[in-house]
């Protein structure tokens, strides 16, 4: 799991409105224990990619920041660079690099089985870390309208280490598609000799589970 550049008392929302016009909002608890946004930054990219990136800044609290402190703290969480491609698109960056032995890739991912709605699809890269450290990001891709509000505590990707090898494809031989069938059929028989009732009135199989757990601890 990989979480955003965040102190405790910090946290942002940043949302698209449509036409490659994002808002960032940065929020921060300050003396008085509450949280309060403290500036917000609304991002306008230029059309076809031609053009001036516009920053509009504005000030929401009394604490004392400049524009130009507030534009650097904006690209700390975001790289609006990468922002608008495709449409919607939200570059997120991750509080940590990483750099990984010879041989081995780094696969960028939306969070695996976060299935609370609404959910932003994530545009998922592989990249070749071991020999320069790629800059951490995660870019979701929103609709006018929707945004991403990030904490300390709240991951916003996933990343994954890969070697890198050739694969190759062949066919399986005859005796080897009924080992493989024989084996397959072994396994649904355990799975329904092992199958159990819940207290809900479902039924469920340990025996992957078990089989798991065996296999690694014979390893040991």
């Amino acid at each position: 799991m990989v979480y955003a550049p965040l102190e405790p008392q910090e946290s942002f929302h940043v949302g698209y409105e449509g036409d490659g016009v994002y808002k960032f909002v940065y929020f921060a608890q300050l003396k008085d224990g509450k949280t309060t946004p403290v500036f917000a930054v609304t991002l306008t990219l230029p059309l076809g990619g031609i053009g001036m990136l516009k920053e509009e800044v504005q000030i929401l609290s009394p604490a004392s920041i400049t524009r130009e402190a507030a534009l650097a703290v904006m690209r700390v969480f975001l790289v609006p660079e990468d922002m608008g491609t495709p449409a919607g698109a939200l570059a997120l960056r991750g509080a940590y690099n990483f750099k990984t032995v010879a041989g081995w890739d780094t696969i960028y991912t939306p969070i695996f089985n976060m299935f609370e709605r609404p959910i932003a699809p994530m545009l998922i890269v592989r990249v070749e870390t071991d020999w320069h450290v790629h800059d951490t990001e995660f870019r979701y891709v929103m609709q006018p309208g929707e945004g991403i509000s990030v904490s300390q505590s709240i991951p916003i990707g996933q990343v994954l280490f890969v070697p890198r090898e050739e694969i190759t494809f062949r066919d399986s031989t005859e005796r080897e598609v009924e080992a493989l069938r024989q084996a397959q059929q072994e396994f649904r028989k355990q799975k329904a000799d092992a199958a159990q009732k819940t207290p809900y009135g479902l039924t469920v199989s340990p025996h992957y589970l078990r089989e798991s757990r065996a296999r690694r601890d014979s390893k040991d």
